[in-house]
């Protein structure tokens, strides 16, 4: 039997998932990382490429102790990474500086960006369907203006799964679903559009690469097997971004098809014709997908599996304890409490993630809304389950702009990661979003797409949309309730009209936001 390796790089945590060829799931090992805000730098998540290698590499030889073998059973591997994390390296591949995906120091050079360059921004979303909240100019224009004696020696940039397959291989190279996302880059060709950099005023030879998914890179060599537990036979191929990557571990390879990716953030897509223009009002992202043909807009939410894990580490010390006594999932346990409450929990509006406003986003102070001093009534229970109903409604308000984006009807979603495990949480997205949700059998879709680019790149199969057709197995179908979500239209307007309310506390300097985009001028 051959076996394929997924390296998943996420927003909070490293994982080395192996299958097999037919897309079972052998083994996963799993590190909790941190991005630490650096010191004196408002604002900024560092990546520590050099502790994160570490942890990369345990997953690795962990994952493949797990399931009994060797590193030379390995065929392929490939990655995968959260997107908008940057890396930059000198001209002999060592790394100089890196940030996570969230990281938002360059407040001052995206405010020099707009005032300085007049409608820049406008100019190059359309072309790259990103705007300057993630982006990489304005990041790469702060290590310019505040580490310059760094920024003279940067002969490359990768994302975060390409610097895992550099280390592995040797190669720096980057592919357009996560490369894109850098905002230096054109949704149409496919290819970095080095130009926007030169305009304004930064370096444009340091790009390298842009392979398609699914590419072979080379092999293993023998230093990151020394350090890795794998073999010089193993195959490197390019991988993508999680997003897209786990789409395709969905089945979501053809025009028109919906997913909700719940993880740390959750993402909602719709894939779409790579020619399909970004909306003028710049609300929703467009990326490129995996698949060469297609683009996919995209909302996003922040933070909704990050504040399911602070909720639970904050609130639910005895939720653990029973949990650990039973042997069973401290989420499942709650979940088990939650579905006793009525839809709507009891009035509870957590204020955490806005819907997407891509061209002006930022997001109000965390908090519950419409708290009772009841114990019967407000206690973990139902505040936790207003979280999952709110993660639910705000992917629905974003699918709600896409649809009006797009012209495409919705009406059957997959849902995928790790907030799909919940059975409630799957029929509350049913409920709230009024369409059918399916459940893949192998809920952690990312890695297994990983998998599928490391099967294509030593011919396994024919190409991605091929793999996902062939390897994706349906596991739960979940028809929504109607009378349900009647309830949860109204909690809906309920929650726009008091998230405004919320920004606007924040715009009178009365609560401080849970995050906004740098240089946005509130």
């Amino acid at each position: 039997m051959q076996y394929l390796m997924a390296i998943d790089a996420g927003t909070g945590s490293i994982r080395a998932v192996i299958f097999d060829t037919l897309g079972n799931q052998i083994s996963a090992a799993q590190e909790e990382w941190t991005h630490l805000e650096e010191e004196g730098v408002a604002n900024s998540m560092s990546f520590d490429f050099e502790a994160n290698w570490i942890l990369t590499c345990e997953c690795i030889k962990e994952s493949l102790q797990k399931a009994n073998l060797q590193g030379e059973d390995i065929l392929a591997l490939s990655a995968t990474s959260m997107r908008e994390g940057i890396v930059l390296y000198d001209k002999d591949g060592n790394e100089l500086w890196a940030v996570a995906n969230v990281d938002a120091r360059a407040d001052k050079e995206v405010r020099f960006l707009k005032e300085n360059f007049k409608g820049i921004e406008e100019e190059f979303y359309k072309e790259s369907g990103q705007t300057f909240a993630l982006g990489a100019i304005p990041r790469i224009l702060w290590l310019k203006n505040n580490r310059p004696e760094l920024y003279e020696r940067v002969a490359k940039i990768s994302m975060i799964g390409d610097w895992i397959l550099s280390r592995l291989s040797g190669v720096i190279a980057t592919d357009p679903s996560n490369g894109g996302t850098t905002g230096i880059f054109s949704l149409k060709n496919r290819d970095w559009a080095s130009e926007m950099a030169k305009k304004v005023g930064l370096k444009d030879d340091i790009f390298p690469e842009v392979l398609e998914v699914g590419t072979l890179m080379g092999s293993v060599t023998k230093e990151a097997c020394a350090v890795t537990g794998l073999s010089i036979n193993t195959k490197v191929v390019m991988g993508g971004g999680d997003v897209q990557l786990g789409s395709a571990g969905l089945g979501v390879v053809d025009v028109a098809q919906v997913a909700i990716l719940g993880g740390s953030f959750w993402q909602q897509v719709v894939n779409i014709d790579k020619n399909t223009p970004p909306p003028l009002d710049m609300n929703i992202r467009v990326n490129p997908h995996v698949i060469s043909n297609l683009s996919q807009a995209e909302g996003i939410t922040f933070f909704s599996g990050l504040v399911m894990r602070w909720f639970r580490d904050a609130f639910c010390d005895m939720e653990k304890l029973q949990a650990k006594e039973q042997g069973v999932d401290v989420y499942s346990l709650l979940e088990e409490k939650a579905s006793k409450v009525p839809v709507g929990s009891y009035g509870i509006l957590p204020i955490f993630s806005d819907s997407m406003k891509y061209g002006k986003w930022y997001h109000a102070a965390p908090s519950f809304l419409n708290l009772s001093i009841n114990p019967e009534i407000c206690n973990r229970a139902s505040m936790f389950r207003s979280l999952q109903e709110n993660a639910a409604i705000v992917s629905s308000i974003n699918l709600d702009k896409i649809r009006e984006f797009t012209g495409v009807e919705i009406d059957e979603i997959v849902f995928a990661g790790g907030a799909s495990r919940g059975r409630l949480w799957s029929q509350i997205v049913a409920d709230v979003t009024g369409c059918r949700v399916k459940i893949p059998k192998v809920t952690e879709a990312t890695a297994l797409g990983a998998a599928m680019a490391a099967g294509v790149g030593v011919g396994i199969y024919k190409d991605m949309a091929s793999a996902a057709k062939e390897l994706v197995v349906w596991e739960r179908v979940y028809e929504p309730n109607l009378e349900n979500k009647k309830i949860y239209d109204e909690i809906k307007i309920r929650f726009k009209k008091a998230y405004e309310v919320q920004l606007k506390l924040v715009d009178d300097n009365i609560t401080t936001s849970m995050w906004k985009a740098p240089g946005l001028v509130i």
